[in-house]
Protein backbone atom coordinates (compact mmCIF):
# COMPACT_ATOMS: atom_id res chain seq x y z
CA UNK A 1 0.00 0.00 0.00
CA UNK A 2 1.37 3.23 -1.29
CA UNK A 3 5.11 4.25 -0.49
CA UNK A 4 6.75 4.58 3.09
CA UNK A 5 7.11 8.06 4.24
CA UNK A 6 11.15 9.08 4.74
CA UNK A 7 10.08 12.43 5.46
CA UNK A 8 7.24 14.04 7.46
CA UNK A 9 7.45 17.58 6.20
CA UNK A 10 7.25 18.20 2.41
CA UNK A 11 6.30 21.74 2.36
CA UNK A 12 4.28 21.04 -0.68
CA UNK A 13 0.79 21.40 1.41
CA UNK A 14 1.62 24.93 2.52
CA UNK A 15 -0.69 26.37 -0.31
CA UNK A 16 -3.84 24.43 0.89
CA UNK A 17 -3.36 21.47 -1.49
CA UNK A 18 -2.76 17.90 -1.12
CA UNK A 19 -1.63 14.95 -2.81
CA UNK A 20 -4.20 11.84 -3.56
CA UNK A 21 -2.53 8.72 -4.27
CA UNK A 22 -4.06 8.50 -7.91
CA UNK A 23 -1.62 11.68 -8.35
CA UNK A 24 -4.12 14.81 -8.12
CA UNK A 25 -3.92 17.57 -6.11
CA UNK A 26 -7.08 18.87 -4.35
CA UNK A 27 -7.57 21.82 -2.00
CA UNK A 28 -8.11 20.73 1.69
CA UNK A 29 -11.11 21.20 1.73
CA UNK A 30 -12.26 19.08 -0.76
CA UNK A 31 -14.61 16.63 0.01
CA UNK A 32 -12.36 13.58 0.19
CA UNK A 33 -9.92 15.45 2.15
CA UNK A 34 -12.45 16.24 4.95
CA UNK A 35 -14.04 12.01 4.28
CA UNK A 36 -10.10 11.52 5.57
CA UNK A 37 -9.74 14.01 8.24
CA UNK A 38 -12.44 12.65 9.84
CA UNK A 39 -12.06 8.76 9.48
CA UNK A 40 -8.47 10.01 11.03
CA UNK A 41 -10.33 11.84 14.09
CA UNK A 42 -12.75 8.61 14.96
CA UNK A 43 -9.73 6.67 14.73
CA UNK A 44 -7.38 8.49 17.21
CA UNK A 45 -10.92 9.03 19.41
CA UNK A 46 -10.96 5.06 19.06
CA UNK A 47 -7.49 4.71 20.03
CA UNK A 48 -8.14 6.75 23.38
CA UNK A 49 -11.21 4.69 24.11
CA UNK A 50 -9.21 1.49 23.38
CA UNK A 51 -6.30 2.90 26.06
CA UNK A 52 -8.87 3.64 28.33
CA UNK A 53 -10.56 -0.20 28.62
CA UNK A 54 -6.82 -1.17 28.81
CA UNK A 55 -6.82 0.64 31.97
CA UNK A 56 -10.04 -0.06 33.04
CA UNK A 57 -9.75 -4.22 32.48
CA UNK A 58 -7.69 -4.65 36.08
CA UNK A 59 -11.35 -3.49 37.90
CA UNK A 60 -13.62 -4.71 35.14
CA UNK A 61 -12.18 -7.74 33.68
CA UNK A 62 -15.11 -8.15 31.46
CA UNK A 63 -14.02 -5.24 29.34
CA UNK A 64 -11.39 -7.39 27.96
CA UNK A 65 -13.88 -8.84 25.39
CA UNK A 66 -14.91 -5.42 24.19
CA UNK A 67 -10.96 -4.63 23.37
CA UNK A 68 -10.96 -8.07 21.43
CA UNK A 69 -13.53 -6.65 18.78
CA UNK A 70 -12.18 -2.92 18.89
CA UNK A 71 -8.62 -2.96 18.35
CA UNK A 72 -9.05 -4.57 15.14
CA UNK A 73 -11.34 -1.85 13.93
CA UNK A 74 -8.09 1.00 14.35
CA UNK A 75 -6.43 -1.10 11.92
CA UNK A 76 -9.62 -1.44 9.32
CA UNK A 77 -10.06 2.47 9.53
CA UNK A 78 -6.85 3.06 8.56
CA UNK A 79 -7.72 0.37 5.81
CA UNK A 80 -10.71 2.91 4.80
CA UNK A 81 -8.12 6.07 5.21
CA UNK A 82 -6.07 4.39 2.60
CA UNK A 83 -9.18 3.90 0.67
CA UNK A 84 -9.75 7.71 0.37
CA UNK A 85 -6.57 8.79 -0.13
CA UNK A 86 -5.69 6.39 -2.85
CA UNK A 87 -9.19 5.64 -4.72
CA UNK A 88 -7.86 2.72 -6.68
CA UNK A 89 -7.05 0.52 -3.67
CA UNK A 90 -9.72 -1.78 -1.57
CA UNK A 91 -9.27 -3.14 1.61
CA UNK A 92 -11.96 -3.29 2.75
CA UNK A 93 -14.19 -6.42 2.26
CA UNK A 94 -17.48 -7.75 3.56
CA UNK A 95 -15.99 -10.02 6.16
CA UNK A 96 -15.12 -7.37 8.50
CA UNK A 97 -18.89 -6.23 7.92
CA UNK A 98 -20.10 -9.66 8.98
CA UNK A 99 -17.21 -9.59 12.17
CA UNK A 100 -18.90 -6.25 13.44
CA UNK A 101 -22.86 -7.23 12.82
CA UNK A 102 -21.76 -10.46 14.57
CA UNK A 103 -20.46 -8.28 17.58
CA UNK A 104 -23.52 -6.56 17.74
CA UNK A 105 -25.57 -9.28 17.69
CA UNK A 106 -24.11 -10.96 20.35
CA UNK A 107 -23.87 -8.12 22.65
CA UNK A 108 -27.63 -7.46 21.61
CA UNK A 109 -28.60 -10.65 22.92
CA UNK A 110 -26.61 -9.84 26.34
CA UNK A 111 -28.64 -6.34 26.53
CA UNK A 112 -31.86 -7.21 25.78
CA UNK A 113 -34.19 -4.33 24.20
CA UNK A 114 -33.73 -0.68 24.44
CA UNK A 115 -36.70 0.81 26.13
CA UNK A 116 -35.69 4.21 26.54
CA UNK A 117 -33.22 6.42 24.85
CA UNK A 118 -30.21 6.86 26.43
CA UNK A 119 -27.75 9.81 26.78
CA UNK A 120 -23.62 10.10 26.53
CA UNK A 121 -22.15 9.08 30.42
CA UNK A 122 -22.17 7.64 33.62
CA UNK A 123 -18.90 6.63 33.56
CA UNK A 124 -16.19 7.61 31.33
CA UNK A 125 -15.73 4.86 29.05
CA UNK A 126 -19.38 4.55 28.32
CA UNK A 127 -18.94 8.54 27.38
CA UNK A 128 -15.97 8.01 25.01
CA UNK A 129 -17.69 4.89 23.57
CA UNK A 130 -20.61 7.77 22.46
CA UNK A 131 -18.15 10.36 21.51
CA UNK A 132 -16.32 7.20 18.86
CA UNK A 133 -19.78 6.42 17.89
CA UNK A 134 -21.22 10.35 17.47
CA UNK A 135 -17.72 10.98 15.00
CA UNK A 136 -18.23 7.47 13.32
CA UNK A 137 -21.64 8.95 12.02
CA UNK A 138 -19.80 12.28 11.08
CA UNK A 139 -17.31 10.30 8.99
CA UNK A 140 -20.16 8.43 7.83
CA UNK A 141 -21.93 11.57 6.25
CA UNK A 142 -18.68 12.70 5.09
CA UNK A 143 -18.35 9.47 3.29
CA UNK A 144 -22.12 9.77 2.16
CA UNK A 145 -20.95 13.72 0.83
CA UNK A 146 -18.40 12.45 -1.14
CA UNK A 147 -20.41 9.14 -2.29
CA UNK A 148 -22.62 11.76 -4.06
CA UNK A 149 -19.83 13.13 -6.35
CA UNK A 150 -17.40 10.38 -6.69
CA UNK A 151 -19.11 7.37 -6.11
CA UNK A 152 -17.45 4.75 -3.20
CA UNK A 153 -17.28 1.51 -2.57
CA UNK A 154 -20.59 0.13 -0.62
CA UNK A 155 -18.27 -1.78 1.55
CA UNK A 156 -16.57 1.63 2.86
CA UNK A 157 -20.14 3.19 3.63
CA UNK A 158 -21.65 0.38 5.16
CA UNK A 159 -18.36 -0.41 7.45
CA UNK A 160 -18.90 2.86 8.85
CA UNK A 161 -22.41 2.76 9.74
CA UNK A 162 -22.36 -0.92 11.15
CA UNK A 163 -19.06 0.68 13.11
CA UNK A 164 -20.86 3.48 15.08
CA UNK A 165 -24.01 0.67 15.66
CA UNK A 166 -21.42 -1.06 17.12
CA UNK A 167 -19.97 1.60 19.19
CA UNK A 168 -23.39 2.14 20.44
CA UNK A 169 -24.10 -1.02 21.84
CA UNK A 170 -20.64 -1.25 22.86
CA UNK A 171 -21.18 1.67 25.27
CA UNK A 172 -24.08 -0.09 26.17
CA UNK A 173 -22.15 -3.37 27.45
CA UNK A 174 -19.32 -0.82 29.13
CA UNK A 175 -22.11 0.78 31.57
CA UNK A 176 -23.46 -3.16 32.31
CA UNK A 177 -20.01 -4.61 32.65
CA UNK A 178 -18.54 -1.69 34.77
CA UNK A 179 -22.00 -1.88 37.03
CA UNK A 180 -23.28 1.63 36.00
CA UNK A 181 -26.36 2.81 35.17
CA UNK A 182 -27.43 4.27 31.74
CA UNK A 183 -28.02 7.90 31.70
CA UNK A 184 -31.83 7.87 30.42
CA UNK A 185 -33.29 10.61 28.78
CA UNK A 186 -35.78 12.78 30.54
CA UNK A 187 -38.22 14.52 28.07
CA UNK A 188 -38.38 18.43 28.96
CA UNK A 189 -42.04 19.17 30.50
CA UNK A 190 -44.36 20.81 27.81
CA UNK A 191 -44.67 24.70 28.95
CA UNK A 192 -47.39 25.68 30.58
CA UNK A 193 -48.97 28.84 29.18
Amino acid sequence: MGNRLSKIYTRTGDAGETGLGDGRRVPKSHPRVEAMGEVDTLNSQLGLLLAELAEAQAQWPALAELTTVLAPCQHRLFDLGGELAMPDYQALGTAEITRLEAAIDRWNDELGPLKDFILPGGSRLIAQAHLCRSMARTAERRCQQLNADEPLRGELLGYLNRLSDLLFVAARLIARRQGCAEVLWQAAEAPRG
